[in-house]
């Protein structure tokens, strides 16, 4: 049974693991078709005068790509706060087993793109957390950051939250990341992005008295 709490420290984060899928670079293609088009690339016939011209496209278009998918609007951020929000209840309520089964139940993508994903969950978990530490308008208490600390315990994702909760402190959360998920795994980053969320809101309930589920509701938004 799925439980963000472990027994035992979390082990390190292996090496990145490389995995052939056929199909995968003709689909990668597809989906970045709109973005190609306006580029001035027919992905159905391409015809660029050279090599270097499709790859600065490529990249322009891969980047857009990236940040749409960490950056969900309407009914898909809305459906990531509500995870965010349940996995904060959860771990308040020490039922972590209910929190673990949150995560899990998040797909990696949502075809309608109005449902809650892997990507948007994360993306909204640490815009939260670079506003709330070091936003210029934050509306977090003075001084929250240094004060948050993990839950009492050892957690998957914990060495995620702790690089995330280091980077939001400077604003650099989101900016970072890719190169969080190269350092931690995408499954470590979603449970390590929600943890981060659940002991920023542990604290700032802690400093100002106010229940978790009215901050969680309040600010998780």
């Amino acid at each position: 049974m799925a439980n963000m709490r472990r027994r035992s420290p979390e082990p390190p984060a292996g090496l990145p693991q490389v995995q052939f899928r056929p199909g995968l670079a003709d689909e990668t293609l597809r989906e970045l078709a709109p973005l190609l088009a306006e580029e001035g690339i027919d992905v159905d016939d391409i015809d660029v005068p050279d090599l270097d011209t499709l790859q600065q496209a490529m990249n322009r278009a891969v980047e857009r790509h990236n940040l749409m998918r960490f950056t969900p609007v309407g009914g898909a951020r809305d459906d990531a706060l509500d995870v965010l929000c349940e996995v904060t209840d959860a771990v308040a309520a020490d039922d972590t087993g209910h929190a673990a089964d949150v995560l899990d139940s998040v797909p990696p993508d949502a075809p309608a793109g109005d449902g809650a994903t892997v990507a948007g969950c994360i993306g909204v978990a640490l815009g939260l957390l670079d506003t709330w530490l070091a936003g210029p308008d934050s509306p977090a208490p003075a001084g929250l950051g240094p004060q948050i600390a993990l839950p009492a315990g050892h957690w998957t994702g914990e060495r995620a939250a702790t690089d995330i909760l280091a980077l939001a402190r400077k604003g650099r959360a989101v900016s970072s990341i890719d190169s969080i998920i190269v350092r931690q795994g995408g499954q470590h980053v979603l449970y390590g992005a929600a943890l981060a969320v659940a002991a920023a809101m542990q604290t700032w309930s802690r400093t100002t008295g106010t229940p978790i589920r009215q901050l969680a509701r309040t600010h998780i938004r």
